[in-house]
């Protein structure tokens, strides 16, 4: 256990890489269910009817971009340690997102507190892009490429299925 949080504390450092994670299938799937669960309670918290949904397009699109990716690379064994390290940082900037969530008001202006949201996205971005590089190998301007791409898909993708629908 501890070479595994050491494992995720060297990625989230920009460190190391998914290579040095279990290449273990009920790992992954604890994970998995870890994050499904952690985004539930969390969906709960802010009053978001559909955030399993959401959560589950979420993991869903990033095994498509993944296995996409390793087919084309020719790196299928490399799928369950990557998919393991991508959800399991997940979880770790979903805890430190909600946190920073219930700390805000939006009657206030915040500034401090949107610098360090804002912060934490782009951590999460070069943490996510440092695991693609290793996985693909590829450089990190390849890395961020894809990251920043898997999340513009989906967040279109959760905005279009799930955008209130507008009577008219």
């Amino acid at each position: 256990m501890n070479s595994i949080i050491l494992s995720l504390t060297n990625m989230l450092r920009l460190r190391g890489g998914p290579q040095s994670l279990p290449n273990s299938l009920p790992f992954l799937v604890f994970l998995v269910v870890a994050f499904l669960l952690q985004n539930l309670f969390t969906g709960q918290q802010l009053d978001d009817d559909n955030a399993a949904a959401k959560a589950l397009l979420a993991i869903g699109l990033q095994i498509t971009v993944l296995s996409g990716l390793l087919y084309w690379r020719r790196r299928p064994e490399r799928f369950v340690q990557t998919l393991s390290a991508l959800v399991a940082v997940g979880i770790v900037f979903n805890g430190i997102t909600w946190v920073l969530l219930l700390q805000s008001n939006p009657d206030s202006n915040q500034p401090l507190l949107a610098m360090v949201w804002f912060s934490v996205f782009i951590w999460s971005l070069f943490v996510d892009a440092n695991i693609y590089r290793h996985t693909l190998s590829v450089n990190l301007s390849i890395g961020m490429l894809i990251t920043v791409l898997t999340l513009a898909i989906s967040f279109v993708a959760i905005e279009f299925l799930f955008l209130p629908e507008i009577s008219t």
